[in-house]
Order: C-alpha cells, then sequence, then structure tokens
C-alpha cells in the first residue's frame, strides 16, 4: 500500500478568512525552474505577476520565499496567495446563533455564498466567520445556496467534519424551510412531491425528468398574505435546487427566484432587492459526536407576516 506523504504546514496564515494556494510540484517534469512551471500550470496568470510574487518574496516554500530563479524540486509544496477578484459587499450581517467546541451554527442572509467559490471569496459564510471568530480550521458541515437565507451549519474540529457532514450525505437531518409563493386556493395541500432531479455542470437550472425519483419533498401551505400563499417545506432529499423545482411544478414558483420558471437576466452584483423568499428555518440531529439531540432554529422571517390559512 501506498504511504500517503504527510502535507507540511503552511507557512502563510489565513488572509480574510481565506487559505493560502497550496501547490505540491510533480514528481518528474522537464521544468529547470518552479517559475517555469508556475508559468506552464497556472495559464490564466500572467508571467509577470508570477514574476513579481517571486521578485516581492510572496511565493514560499517549506523553508521560506523563493527566489526567482528557484530550481524545480521534485514533489516539493508551495504557497502564496491568489489574487481575490473585485467583489461587492454584501450588506448584511451573518448572525452566530450557537457555538461550542464541536459546532457554529449562524444564520446566514439571504445573497452571501456558505463557501468560498468562483467570484465570491471573501463575501462568503466561511471567511466572514473564520475571520471574525478567529477560526481558522471552521469548515461547512453542508451547503446551503447563496440565494437562500437561514441557517448554515460550520464544524470546529478537522477530526469531527466527517462526522457532522455525514449527517447530512446519509439524509439523518430533519430540514425544515419557509418559502412565499402565490396562493393557489385550487391546489390541494400538503403534499409529497417526487420526481428525478438532473443537474448538469455547467447549466444554471436543474431540470425535472423522467425516470425514477431521486428527490422528495413535503409541501404544506401554513397561512397567506392576500394573494401570498406561506409555505413550510421538508425536502426527504438533498438535490440541487429541489424545493425551488417542486413548488415551481405545483405551479407555485418561489417569489424571488431568478431561475424557475423562466431563467432571468442576471442582476447586477449590488441589486439586493429582491430576495429569493426561501429560508432555511429548522435543523434537527442526533449529534454524532456528543449524543445529545440538537434543534435549531433561524430568527429571521420572511415578510409578510401571515394570515390564517383558508
Amino acid at each position: 500500500m501506498r504511504r500517503k506523504t504527510a502535507i507540511p504546514p503552511a507557512p502563510l496564515p489565513q488572509r480574510h478568512g481565506v487559505d493560502p494556494v497550496r501547490l505540491r510540484l510533480p514528481g518528474t517534469g522537464a521544468w529547470s525552474t518552479v517559475r517555469e512551471y508556475l508559468v506552464h500550470r497556472l495559464p490564466a496568470v500572467d508571467p509577470a505577476r508570477i514574476d513579481a510574487m517571486l521578485c516581492g518574496r510572496e511565493i514560499l516554500g517549506t523553508d521560506g520565499p523563493l527566489a526567482p530563479d528557484a530550481p524545480f524540486a521534485p514533489g516539493a509544496h508551495l504557497w502564496f496567495y491568489r489574487d481575490l477578484p473585485a467583489e461587492v459587499h454584501v450588506p448584511f450581517e451573518i448572525e452566530v446563533l450557537y457555538r461550542d467546541e464541536h459546532l457554529v451554527v449562524a444564520d446566514k442572509p439571504h445573497f452571501l455564498a456558505t463557501t468560498p467559490r468562483g467570484r465570491h471569496v471573501t463575501q462568503t459564510a466561511l471567511s466572514r466567520l473564520r475571520h471574525g471568530l478567529g477560526l481558522p480550521a471552521l469548515s461547512p458541515a453542508h451547503r446551503l445556496d447563496r440565494l437562500t437565507a437561514g441557517l448554515a451549519m460550520f464544524v470546529v474540529r478537522p477530526d469531527e467534519r466527517a462526522a457532522y457532514q455525514n449527517l447530512f450525505r446519509d439524509r439523518l437531518v430533519r430540514k425544515e424551510y419557509r418559502a412565499l409563493a402565490r396562493y393557489e386556493p385550487g391546489l390541494e395541500l400538503p403534499r409529497t412531491v417526487r420526481s428525478r432531479i438532473v443537474k448538469e455542470r455547467g447549466v444554471i437550472a436543474a431540470q425535472e425528468v423522467a425516470g425514477p425519483p431521486n428527490s422528495e419533498s413535503l409541501i404544506e401551505l401554513t397561512g397567506r398574505t392576500g394573494g401570498v400563499g406561506h409555505y413550510r417545506l421538508r425536502p426527504r432529499t438533498g438535490r440541487t435546487h429541489q424545493l425551488r423545482l417542486h413548488m415551481n411544478s405545483l405551479g407555485i414558483p418561489i417569489l424571488g427566484d431568478p431561475i424557475y420558471p423562466v431563467l432571468l437576466d442576471e442582476p447586477a452584483p449590488d441589486d439586493f432587492g429582491s430576495p429569493l423568499q426561501l429560508l432555511s428555518a429548522v435543523l434537527e440531529f442526533t449529534d454524532p459526536v456528543t449524543g445529545g439531540e440538537r434543534r435549531f432554529e433561524s430568527r429571521r422571517r420572511l415578510a409578510p407576516e401571515p394570515g390564517p390559512a383558508r
């Protein structure tokens, strides 16, 4: 059995809650210098920028900053900060509802991504919490869509990460969402919606297709305000955009949804005026580390407040 090589600790701290990039040089190659390899490995980066980073002692190996002519060393590790994309500040606070030595549970606002991805790096729940709480090893237990508000759970200790992530993988977390959508008096609720959902990489919208169901949601009407219905959604599975697709399939797409039923033009990055009216409201589970029963509930509310269902 091939033994894994231990990864040395990063010589650079996190910046704005974001880890430095770590690269391991390949075991063989025709490159004579680290610079040559980086130009090959990072084609989207201007070679002049790589030169500037090397001259500025911004690329580090295990023994410190690398010189511009540092020789290629097979298998060596190196670290550097990537140039962060220009990001629009999300002008809403993330509230910590619970924190102990195992978990952080936060109430995420709309428009704030859970983890760094693509153009959202520092303006994410994970980066803000790592930086604000001084917890550089904090990691997500699950992923909540950027447009969805509410409960997002994070793991404090790296050695406990898998135990909490497996709760979501194995469907051992009881989730409850709130949503606003058009009130449809002729729609019989509650009902369970089952369908087969597929999501192609690089395509924004997921689709419901023919075939054995791989998704299931219980949808209930809890109240209404005029023509707006207030719905409680209980997903039994966790497919991408599952609740949004199931609500749309009933003819009551969630208010503020920019994808279903019609993909709208992407709003300006600083347009926070029409949030998706979907809230991760409740998480319940048996803690895999402590054995205790956990229940967390969001303090956020979707407006308007509901009246009685009729």
